[in-house]
């Protein structure tokens, strides 16, 4: 009877838990919001700053994008962030375009949030939008996002940009950003309530009210943060400022990564964020995704098929929402789960060692 009971009762607490995310995950995908109606009526000018580091592959594809936008009521910075390669040049080529030296020249700041504070202090616009070099845009991106922005009455929006993978490699990895927001946060809550714990950023596509960042000077505070998006939205909510966290549409994309190697680099520095930088937290949900079925066989028989349908239906609800392969996603999951082991694992190994590289810098 003991024997039973000890495995009977975490067997319920992992159901629970799945179903939970499963809640979770019909939330968001009920009430995702769809701006791409949205169009801005003031036409004020927006200042785009494009913080960049060796970006020649990718600087010059953004810059077109920008060239063709509906909304035209724009000045275009790029932080040059000590690029070894051709991206200044690129920048430069474009008729505009200011290109900045936002070098890291201080002691205590990582680079990003270096460039796009730096690119800030250059801004005249009401608004100021950070783009990541690698971003993608259809031609009503910035309409529809700054529409949105000035109807909604925020004065700090974040999008999640739909992000473009090829290879299996690159499918093990990236997929997990989302699954792990999308079935742990609800979306809406972070518009529609005051909780510091309810927020969310993404910092490829971050948008403000340039009076207030000015006062605030958020990445001047988070100067050392490697996840600076996410403790920003945090400080935003904690002075009391209402700030939205969308899922994006196809007018916003994003190749975050074109390898495996470079997106476990990438992830591994930031993976513990999504749980508040709880260590015990990330673990304990790595394992009951990963076990979670073997659990089931403690239960009635039934209880395996509601916890496989759960998953199954979070998953596919996440990859729409998120405008991804459901069909690689669902095949793929337990390969991406244990890939996520992997990334804590090695994210705890760089910290013990403080070994980690991004771009040829040691970030800790």
């Amino acid at each position: 009877m003991n024997a039973a009971l000890f495995l009977t009762i975490p067997a319920l607490l992992i159901l629970g838990f799945t179903l939970l995310q499963w809640l979770i995950a019909i939330v968001n995908y009920v009430f995702r919001v769809d701006y791409s109606h949205y169009t801005s009526r003031q036409k004020e000018l927006v200042s785009v700053i494009i913080p960049a580091r060796n970006e020649e592959a990718n600087i010059g594809n953004l810059l077109h994008d920008l060239s063709g936008q509906t909304y035209k009521n724009m000045e275009i910075i790029v932080a040059n962030d000590d690029s070894s390669d051709c991206t200044a040049g690129i920048a430069g080529s474009y008729k505009g375009v200011k290109v900045i030296d936002a070098g890291l020249k201080n002691e205590g700041w990582l680079g990003k949030n270096h460039a796009c504070y730096t690119g800030a202090k250059q801004a005249k616009g009401k608004y100021m939008l950070f783009l990541d070099a690698d971003v993608r845009l259809g031609s009503n991106a910035l309409a529809s996002a700054i529409g949105y922005f000035e109807q909604s009455g925020v004065v700090f929006m974040s999008v999640f940009p739909r992000q473009l993978m090829t290879g299996k490699g690159v499918y093990q990895v990236v997929p997990l950003m989302n699954y792990i927001l999308l079935s742990l946060l609800v979306i809406p809550l972070v518009k529609a309530t005051s909780f510091v714990s309810l927020s969310a950023a993404n910092g490829q596509f971050m948008l403000f009210d340039r009076e207030l960042y000015t006062a605030l000077e958020p990445h001047k505070r988070f100067r050392s943060e490697k996840v600076e998006d996410i403790h920003i939205s945090r400080y935003y909510k904690r002075h009391g400022y209402c700030i939205a966290c969308l899922t994006g549409n196809d007018d916003i994309a994003c190749t975050m990564y074109s390898t495996y190697e470079q997106a476990m680099e990438g992830f591994s520095k930031n993976i513990f964020a999504f749980f508040g930088n709880s260590v015990v937290a990330a673990l304990l949900f790595w394992f009951i995704t990963l076990t979670g079925i073997l659990w089931m066989l403690a239960l009635p028989w039934y209880a395996p098929a509601v916890y496989v349908l759960a998953v199954l239906s979070t998953r596919w609800m996440i990859s729409r929402i998120s405008r991804q392969n459901a069909e690689i996603n669902l095949r793929m999951h337990y390969t991406q789960l244990w890939t996520m082991g992997r990334l804590m694992f090695r994210s705890l190994h760089q910290q013990r060692n403080k070994s980690y590289q991004w771009k040829g810098r040691t970030i800790y």
